[in-house]
């Protein structure tokens, strides 16, 4: 990939560009299996292949801090000078980002946007969150220091609307602390209520404030494999629960006839959306709840025949990895974007052990990617 603004040193956010992808997935494929290999049972793990996806145009979400000014805004980074430096053409977001970013800065001067001064403390748009879905329609979320622009966005919003027509949902978040959190808590909707994100086949619906990954084709691969295996290791009837389910992506996979499948997932937001993408789909066998993963398991009363764990960089911690241990359920399906953090949970169950696991190259040109790995019980008496 090609990037004029890592060339300038404007943005070097992309650590890796300079390496060949080649060495690149190398590389990585390298430092996975220095951390799992040794927690492996006495066959090793099977590796399956890399999935590597494209190295441009990938990334379906853009997250913009908005410097400058009124007049001349900047969608980008900052500085070390805390100075706006505009990429609204960076080479990693799909073209339907590209497109629209130019309309929402002319946007942010239209409706009077002033952009947040860090150094000074004043102004009032921190970030544009721009995510296009696969069939091209637009998500827009202004995330403002406080409610102040809201009317200005509310009176400017016809004009967007006409200008982006594939705008799905428009929002204004309110992040008021100065520090450096992407987003806050409260979020109003100005327009539409869900983005539709079609993956293999399905329609996932994303709110404001659901996660979804950033990867649509790389995901869409997570997404299968994971279904492979289940389907592989469980019976057709079998009881699977997807802790840290987010907008319900694994489960609604997995949710085939006679298949019951609960989705556990801290945000109501993305609950609410996981509900939705099975009420269309009519997957009965599909339910979800607005809960914290490792206290709804400990609360448990039994354990099901598949878990299925999605859990931010940090991972599922000790109280979960021990329950997980002791609870027999006979196979696990980890999906892990910090391969440290899930090393560490391997490490904490030793009663499942990696018998697969794939590599999938979900942040191209960067140190960091995303590992799926089929964990069963050793058998009774096994050594460790």
């Amino acid at each position: 990939m090609d990037c004029a603004h890592f060339d300038a040193h404007r943005c070097r956010s992309c650590s890796w560009l300079e390496v060949p992808r080649p060495d690149q997935l190398a590389a990585k494929e390298r430092h996975v299996r220095e951390l799992l290999d040794p927690l492996a049972p006495a066959g090793g793990t099977r590796w399956l292949p890399t999935v590597a996806g494209a190295d441009a145009g990938f990334r379906n979400k853009a997250k913009m801090v908005v410097g400058g000014t009124v007049a001349a805004p900047t969608l980008g980074i900052l500085d070390e000078r805390r100075a706006g430096v505009d990429l609204r053409d960076c080479p990693l977001h799909t073209q339907g980002l590209r497109d629209a970013l130019p309309v929402l800065a002319g946007f942010v001067t239209d409706a009077a946007l002033a952009p947040y001064d860090v150094a000074a403390r004043r102004g009032e748009l921190k970030h544009l969150l721009v995510t296009e879905s696969p069939d091209g329609e637009l998500m827009v979320r202004f995330v403002l220091r406080s409610q102040e622009p809201v009317a200005r966005i509310r009176k400017h919003l016809p004009a967007l609307l006409t200008a982006l027509p594939r705008l799905r949902v428009v929002s204004a978040n309110l992040q008021p602390e100065h520090k450096a959190v992407l987003e806050g808590e409260r979020e109003i909707v100005l327009h539409g209520e869900t983005l539709p994100m079609r993956v293999d086949g399905l329609v996932l619906h994303l709110r404001p404030q659901s996660f979804f990954q950033t990867n649509t084709e790389v995901a869409t691969a997570l997404y299968r494999q994971a279904t492979t295996w289940v389907a592989e290791a469980a019976p057709p009837d079998a009881e699977v629960w997807d802790l840290y389910c987010g907008v319900g992506g694994f489960a609604v996979h997995l949710a085939t006839p006679g298949r019951r499948v609960h989705g556990v997932e801290v945000s109501a937001e993305a609950v609410a959306s996981a509900r939705a993408t099975a009420r269309e789909h009519g997957l009965t066998g599909a339910t979800f709840e607005a809960a914290d993963a490792t206290a709804w398991a400990l609360a448990s009363d039994h354990a099901p025949d598949v878990v299925v764990v999605n859990p931010p960089r940090r991972g599922v911690g000790a109280d979960l990895a021990g329950w997980l241990d002791s609870s027999g359920v006979p196979t696990v399906v980890y999906s892990s974007c910090h391969a440290g953090s899930l090393a560490r949970d391997l490490a904490a169950m030793p009663s499942l052990r990696p018998v697969r696991a794939q590599l999938l190259d979900m942040f191209p040109h960067t140190g960091h990617y995303e590992v799926l790995v089929l964990l069963q019980r050793a058998p009774a008496g096994a050594c460790a």
